[in-house]
């Protein structure tokens, strides 16, 4: 299946190596501090004399620093994407070629999700090839709503019958509730 949120695999690998490391230097330098790492004295001093550094290692500390703010910068550009990439569907026919844009698909889906009672407004994305297809829905739900009820409700009609006009025997989707700040319809 294709990853439908692929800047958090890169977050959470990013996470678990920034821990190893900043683990690995604090282990260093408290075995140090201690004395438990025999070739290093901890009295010593961290450089030894007072000379400049060689004009190398300034080039050297401006390239290290320039490749991490691009990585930075990399890192903060790929965090707003959500959806799964989205691709024009071609479906041929003996009497000719059909194309279809995925969001037109998904259009009256959403729009039937967003009448299920809780549901304030529903968007959904169908992305991946034709192959291998993925639908990513994002719902915004009520205070109120049932959540349970309303995935029951998307798993036994709606999705169905959107395999069903696609010509899907398989759909994996994903399904992300958000609660909406306006309260729900109140029967009295």
């Amino acid at each position: 299946m294709t990853d439908l949120n692929r800047p958090a695999r890169l977050n959470r690998t990013l996470l678990v190596l920034t821990g190893i490391v900043l683990l690995a230097a604090g282990g260093f330098a408290v075995g140090t501090h201690f004395g438990r790492i025999p070739p290093l004295d901890p009295g010593a001093t961290l450089v030894p004399g007072t000379a400049a550094p060689p004009g190398w290692v300034w080039y050297a500390v401006a390239a290290v620093a320039l490749v991490a703010g691009l990585l930075a910068l990399r890192w903060l550009v790929a965090q707003p994407v959500r959806k799964p990439k989205s691709h024009t569907w071609r479906f041929d026919q003996e009497t000719g070629e059909t194309t279809l844009a995925a969001s037109t698909a998904v259009e009256p889906f959403a729009a039937e999700v967003a009448t299920y009672p809780g549901v304030h407004a529903a968007h959904a994305t169908l992305g991946g090839s034709q192959d291998a297809p993925v639908l990513a829905v994002v719902l915004s739900a009520e205070q109120d709503g049932d959540l349970a009820t309303i995935r029951e409700r998307i798993t036994t009609e709606g999705l169905p019958r959107l395999r069903q006009a696609l010509d899907l025997g398989e759909l994996p989707t994903t399904i992300e509730f958000r609660f909406s700040t306006k309260a729900g319809s109140r029967v009295q």
